[in-house]
């Protein structure tokens, strides 16, 4: 069989769920890494590093959470990634054969709640900032949010190619952007001695950056083999961990240093982080904040594309659990244009608190996705090792089952372990998390937790006769996804 790329990989993209076959693959394993680069390389990074600083923490401590938290949970997220090649097919639909044809929905509707709720912020970010640029009374001018989205609309749908060749050209402006950036924050902005004191640690302040790092990062998972899944699988799984892993952490772990800088080195920083970047910048010489705020604006739409790409495959995923559906350009339009209108339609009328509302978002996704990254990592890894029955994924009643006991009593199990330890502010503090003082370390026992019990759920599976079947379906699914692409 050919393995040259097909004409149908340019122009629109019309996959969405299917499998994407030998003869569709194509590209270079580093393409993943300015993407994952300039997923964190945007403004609402840039406020997740002011938590610990408006917390009551101090900027080394800050800086040492902030590099722990994304060290720790990119390496999740890019093992995530590794997927992708692999098995050819976009994450979610991964959980399948974890959570079974109808069970998995249990966190295709997380994940979904997640695209909406990063894109309501994203869009408001990118807005001000395409306003702020002009002028101040422009930032709360909702025109831009209808550019924002319109623009990250076609972008999603276009798809795979286009979102890669975006990020890694935008990437050279904003590297530079971002440089300037922190010269400008160094030289221009005091940081007091005390904030770089290691004595004064603070528990609090420190492990909730830690967390939020950790589950921003831990985020991404749900959707970062969408972006390596057009690999040929004869990549090998390291090197697509590693530029995933060091695209994304050193895109993270930048701009969040750079928010605690600018934190403990303005008053009232936090209220309006679009106004903060755009002084600091104007700090280095004027007209450089509105260059910054457009340049930061672009990566907020590159981010929202991914969002409404991801959420559509999701949508689909989930409609497709219920009536058995046929992946065509249509339903992609039509999914596409589904979640932007949630993503305006919320942006529209948000509250304007920012921070705290966006901290808490995050929290909730970390405690959400903590157990299901566990049981899908594990199933990939240890359980079954990458081999999987593609064909029976898209079987209603396949050797996945509707139902996958194992990965949902293991995820309930994961989640409800997590619970003592949860601190939300003004919503729910855990006992254990309350009689330390409000630590949260709800991270450290979700994954271990979920990850062992499914493992110990799983010691009878079969996996000899999986692979056989595997084996067996492997030019069967080859044929048909090579004849499967609809108009």
């Amino acid at each position: 069989m050919s393995t040259t790329t097909s004409p149908r990989t340019r122009g629109i993209e019309v996959r969405s769920i299917d499998y994407v076959p030998l003869s569709e693959r194509h590209g270079r394993v580093s393409r993943i890494g300015p993407l994952w680069f300039m997923s964190n390389a945007q403004i609402a990074t840039l406020a997740t590093g002011l938590i610990s600083i408006t917390s009551g923490g101090n900027l080394i401590w800050s800086f040492i959470a902030i590099a722990l938290g994304i060290l720790i949970g990119t390496i999740f997220m890019a093992a995530h990634s590794s997927q992708g090649p692999q098995l050819g097919l976009p994450q979610m639909i991964q959980s399948r054969p974890q959570f079974g044809y109808v069970g998995a929905l249990l966190v295709w509707l997380f994940a979904y709640l997640q695209y909406a709720g990063f894109n309501i912020f994203n869009t408001i970010l990118a807005g001000e900032s395409i306003g702020g640029a002009i002028s101040s009374g422009q930032a709360s001018n909702p025109l831009w949010l209808w550019a924002v989205t319109i623009l990250a609309a076609a972008i999603a749908l276009v798809g795979y190619d286009l979102i890669h060749s975006f990020e890694k050209y935008l990437m050279i402006l904003t590297i530079l952007m971002l440089a300037l950036l922190t010269l400008s924050a160094v030289v221009h902005l005091h940081v007091p001695a005390a904030q770089l004191d290691l004595t004064h640690f603070n528990a609090v302040p420190f492990f909730a950056q830690l967390g939020v790092a950790a589950g921003y990062q831990i985020s991404w998972a749900i959707y970062v083999s969408d972006y390596s899944r057009y690999l040929p699988p004869t990549v090998k799984t390291r090197n697509t961990f590693a530029w995933t892993f060091w695209g994304s952490a050193l895109g993270g772990i930048w701009v969040m240093f750079l928010g605690s800088w600018i934190a403990v080195s303005a008053k009232d920083i936090g209220s309006n982080t679009v106004v903060d970047l755009k002084h600091v910048a104007d700090l280095l010489f004027p007209g450089f904040g509105a260059i910054a705020l457009i340049i930061a604006a672009l990566g907020l739409v590159s981010v929202t594309a991914l969002n409404m790409y991801g959420g559509s495959l999701t949508l689909i995923s989930s409609i497709d659990s219920f009536v058995k559906i046929r992946p065509t350009l249509v339903i992609r339009i039509t999914t596409i244009v589904v979640t932007a209108a949630i993503s305006i339609g919320f942006a529209l009328f948000a509250s304007a608190n920012f921070l705290g509302g966006f901290t808490d978002f995050l929290l909730l996704i970390l405690y959400l996705f903590i157990p299901w990254t566990a049981v899908n990592l594990t199933d990939f890894f240890i359980v079954r090792r990458g081999h999987y029955a593609i064909a029976e994924i898209f079987k209603p009643n396949g050797i996945y089952r509707r139902w996958g006991w194992q990965g949902i009593v293991a995820y309930l199990l994961g989640f409800a372990a997590m619970i003592p330890f949860f601190d939300v502010a003004g919503f729910f503090e855990g006992p254990v998390s309350k009689a330390m003082g409000g630590v949260d370390i709800s991270l450290f026992i979700g994954l271990p937790v979920a990850a062992f019990f499914y493992w110990l759920f799983t010691r009878n599976i079969n996996v000899e006769a999986e692979r056989r079947l595997a084996d067996e379906q492997t030019a069967e699914i080859e044929r048909a996804a090579s004849e499967h692409v609809l108009p």
